[in-house]
Parts: C-alpha cells; sequence; structure tokens
C-alpha cells in the first residue's frame, strides 16, 4: 500500500527486485524441471505444432486476445508509464526490448511447465493432452499438483508460488497506477494533492480486495472466472483497441503520429507501423471482434458447469461497462458541440494542438496534413 500511495517514484525503485526475483525462481524451477522423468514428452508435445489448427479460428481469436494479456494492452499500462518519461525518450527501442522479453519469458517459461507436465503425463501414464488443461487450473491445480510428486516438494511449491506472488504484486503496480493516474488527469484541480491521493488510492483498494476476497472463497473460482470471462476478455479488449487504433490512425492521423515520433526519438521508424495503425490492425481488430462475437458461448467452468441466467447476465453486465463507455462519451461530445451535425462531427473528430508549442518541422508537416 505504502508504495502506491507514494506513485510511481517508489514503484520503479521497487519493481528491481519484484520484476527481476521471478527470474531467478523461473530459472530453478526450469533446471529443475527438465531434470524431471519424462520431461522430453512434455517439451516435444509443447513445441511440435498441430497444423491443422491453423484452419481453427478460435484458435486465432485465442492467440490475438492472449497478445493483448501478455502485452497489457487495452488496459492503460504503458500509456501511463510512457507518460512519466521525457519527450526525447526513446520509446520505439524500449518498446522492441520489452517485446522481446515478454515473448522470450513466455518461452522460457513454457519450457519450465511443459516439462513438468510431461513429468505429471508419465506419472499416471496418461496422455499429456489430459494434464495440459488451459485457463487458471494450470496454474493453481495442475502444476502445484504436479509440484506435490516430487522429492522436496515444499520448496519447488514455495518457490513457484513466491514467484506468482511477485508477479501479482507487479501487476498491480502498474494496474493500480494507471487508474490512480487517469482519474488525478481527469479531475486535477480536486485530486492533485497528497492527502486526497493517498485517500482514493486507499477506497480503491479496499473495493478491489473486497473484490478479490470473494474470490479467494469456496467458490472463488467460479467467481474468477466470471470474471476473467466477461470484465476483461478478449471481447472487451479488442472493443478498445479497435477505436484506440482508430483514434490514433484516423483521428489524430497516422501522418502526424508518424511526425510526432520522429520529433521525440530523432529518426524514422519502420514504416510498416504506419500500415498497421492505419489499416491492417484495426481490419484485424474488428474481424477478430466480430468473429469472436458470432461464435460467441456462455461461460462453463472446466468445460461441465454451466453458470446460472443471472451470472451470465451480470457477466455481460460487465462487458457492456466497459465496452459502453466509448460510444457514450462519443455521443457527449457531440451534444455539446457547436454547428452543425458535420462541424460537430468534424470539430469532435480533429485533433486540438498546440502549434506554436510544437517544433517548427513538425508544425510543417501538420500544415501539409491538415
Amino acid at each position: 500500500m505504502e508504495i502506491v500511495w507514494r506513485g510511481v517514484q517508489w514503484t520503479g525503485k521497487v519493481v528491481y527486485f519484484t520484476a527481476l526475483f521471478p527470474y531467478v525462481i523461473l530459472a530453478i524451477l526450469l533446471v529443475r524441471g527438465l531434470t524431471l522423468d519424462g520431461a522430453p514428452d512434455g517439451i516435444i508435445y509443447y513445441l511440435k505444432p498441430d497444423w491443422s489448427r491453423l484452419a481453427d479460428i478460435q484458435v486465432w481469436m485465442d492467440g490475438g486476445t492472449q497478445v493483448f494479456f501478455s502485452y497489457a494492452v487495452a488496459v492503460n499500462a504503458h500509456i501511463t508509464l510512457g507518460s512519466y518519461n521525457k519527450f526525447t525518450n526513446n520509446f520505439y527501442r524500449q518498446a522492441i526490448l520489452v517485446s522481446c522479453l515478454n515473448s522470450g519469458t513466455s518461452l522460457i517459461g513454457g519450457f519450465a511447465v511443459f516439462s513438468v507436465l510431461g513429468f505429471m503425463a508419465k506419472q499416471h501414464n496418461i496422455p499429456i493432452d489430459d494434464v495440459a488443461n488451459a485457463g487458471p487450473g494450470l496454474a493453481f491445480i495442475t502444476y502445484p499438483n504436479a509440484v506435490t510428486q516430487m522429492a522436496l516438494s515444499p520448496l519447488w511449491a514455495s518457490l513457484f508460488f513466491l514467484m506468482i506472488v511477485f508477479l501479482g504484486l507487479d501487476s498491480q503496480f502498474v494496474a493500480v497506477e494507471a487508474i490512480i493516474s487517469s482519474i488525478i488527469d481527469c479531475f486535477p484541480r480536486l485530486m492533485r494533492n497528497k492527502k486526497r491521493r493517498m485517500v482514493f488510492v486507499a477506497v480503491y483498494c479496499f473495493i478491489s480486495y473486497l473484490i478479490g476476497l470473494s474470490m479467494a472463497s469456496r467458490g472463488g473460482m467460479y467467481i474468477f472466472q466470471l470474471f476473467d470471462y466477461y470484465s476483461c476478455s478478449g471481447m472487451v479488449m479488442l472493443w478498445i483497441v479497435f477505436f484506440e487504433l482508430v483514434a490514433i490512425g484516423w483521428g489524430f492521423g497516422a501522418d502526424r503520429f508518424y511526425d510526432a515520433i520522429e520529433l521525440m526519438i530523432g529518426s524514422r521508424i519502420n514504416p510498416y507501423l504506419y500500415i498497421c495503425w492505419k489499416y491492417l490492425s484495426p481490419l484485424l481488430c474488428m474481424g477478430l471482434l466480430l468473429a469472436k462475437i458470432i461464435s460467441f458461448q456462455p461461460l462453463k467452468y472446466n468445460r461441465t458447469y454451466e453458470y446460472p441466467d443471472w451470472a451470465q447476465g451480470f457477466g455481460l453486465m460487465l462487458s457492456i461497462s466497459s465496452m459502453v463507455c466509448i460510444p457514450v462519451y462519443a455521443i457527449f461530445k457531440m451534444s455539446t458541440a457547436n454547428g452543425s451535425l458535420s462541424q460537430r462531427w468534424k470539430r469532435v473528430t480533429s485533433p486540438v494542438l498546440q502549434k506554436h508549442q510544437i517544433h517548427s518541422k513538425w508544425r510543417v508537416n501538420i500544415a501539409r496534413n491538415e
């Protein structure tokens, strides 16, 4: 709580330990997993692709939304942290580095997990397909169950859950800071006060604690799955990312955005990203979103338990509460603007640029694009 109260300055110092120490634990678990009997079977299962699954649209939807989860896209985390950087910070290089580290960590983590799953499958003489269940059960049920069958199981179990705790702390540091910073930026006069910030953080954390506490009850896994499937589902994230891309590529303008990046880092970046901002990424997000909506199925836990109608309705309410913010705010801005409908649309969708504060080179490019 003290770290969250103090803000990103304290968080930046603490994560040097909380972000790096899990790598030490992961390396220990990886070495231990690779020495287990049956580990090669798990590694082969992990690396051997099933090319027939590429024809399944569900695989593409799961893969696309998993990228959003893994990279924390559409949750305001990167925007919040980036806002504390200097204007000339080379975020382009940092983005490439973070992407490589993220994907590399996932790859190495897969070796650590599937080596243990191969061991468990051989111990019980069952196919790995029956062991490698998707979802939170893999981290909180299957893997811990496999760890209990090892020698010195308390040690490996402690290391594994210690890693989970540190990863959770890192995620919460950023998640809370993203929410707090957004509220403070919306109400600067009211919230940019040290005491008020602390009170607001305390209230927010207490409410989050109560919600999380319900997930630690005997039926907590059912509640967790409900929130996971609906409130932060791929459908919600695809919706948000689509409008973010439209705002950047067509509202602010991909040309202006490209020039702004050159002004910040001093060089032109890969033009392929320009094409992504304006065309490829919006089309891909909309395609995945439509596929998600068309193939939508009500939530089931462990493929057996069907949630009651009131629970499904509550879950849909969680999704809609996040998605409806964008069109509601757009309608609000349109209704409060002056002029005819076309004039309102142009005024709302045109970026507000303080040209007197903009570098002369970029000012020329802005004038050219207007």
